[in-house]
């Protein structure tokens, strides 16, 4: 399928009057949480909540810092998350995806909103 991208724009809602940042994140439905990098921390003045150990792709473990909340908005989508604080680029994984009721299109590599419920996020809760 290759990459898919979408650009996103995050804020800290326990600061409001810091501007938003928009982002390109690469959306990843193998990933679970919301990873965003150290600068963009910074720049949000994000608070550690806690340290999660982490399992990378080659099997290796490593303990990163655990930030929030963070405010995610996507077209008419808005969520909350916690961010796990690795990397160089931002990376969407499945929680937030699903919680903003976002779908991933193969055709186009692209983010967009459920096309099933294009008004209102909705969510499956039994």
């Amino acid at each position: 399928m290759g990459l898919v991208n979408a650009q996103l724009t995050m804020r800290n809602p326990r600061k409001p009057e810091l501007a938003g940042v928009s982002v390109i994140a690469l959306a990843d439905t193998g990933s679970v949480h919301l990873c965003i990098p150290e600068h963009i921390c910074i720049q949000l003045e994000l608070q550690e909540i806690d340290k999660k150990e982490i399992t990378l792709a080659d099997g290796s473990h490593k303990l990163v810092p655990y930030v929030g909340p963070l405010e995610i908005r996507f077209k008419n989508r808005i969520g909350f998350a916690g961010a796990l604080v690795l990397g160089d680029q931002v990376l969407l994984g499945a929680i937030p995806m699903e919680d903003m009721d976002l779908v991933v299109i193969p055709l186009t590599r692209s983010i967009e909103v459920n096309p099933l419920s294009p008004n209102v996020a909705t969510s499956i809760v039994k």
